[in-house]
């Protein structure tokens, strides 16, 4: 007898753990896009996550932004943008998103 398992949302990667997620978004073939992962303080809901999100998307480049929420503790945020963008950028979108700050390396 054959059992069917129910499919899962594989938007956010398959579950099993046996192959790599696909990238979502820009390729990663393009060279100029850059892909980096800040750490962020101040963080404590998915709302905060939204925010941030969103200042983030604002900035001229931004092609796509991932929050991994750490509730209260340092969580990291990527961004994916055309050539690359630096801590000054990222600092000031935080401020504008609420408070939330750069967390020291």
């Amino acid at each position: 007898m054959t059992r069917l398992l129910p499919l899962t949302d594989t938007a956010s990667g398959c579950r099993c753990g046996s192959h790599p997620t696909e990238p979502t978004g820009p390729s990663s073939e393009d060279p100029r896009m850059n892909t980096q992962a800040f750490p962020v303080v101040g963080m404590t809901c998915g709302h905060c996550a939204g925010a941030v999100t969103e200042e983030l998307r604002a900035l001229p480049g931004v092609e796509d932004v991932h929050v991994e929420l750490v509730a209260g503790g340092v969580s990291t945020v990527t961004v994916t943008s055309v050539d690359g963008i630096d801590d000054e950028a990222v600092a000031t979108a935080l401020d504008d998103a609420g408070d939330y700050r750069l967390a020291p390396q």
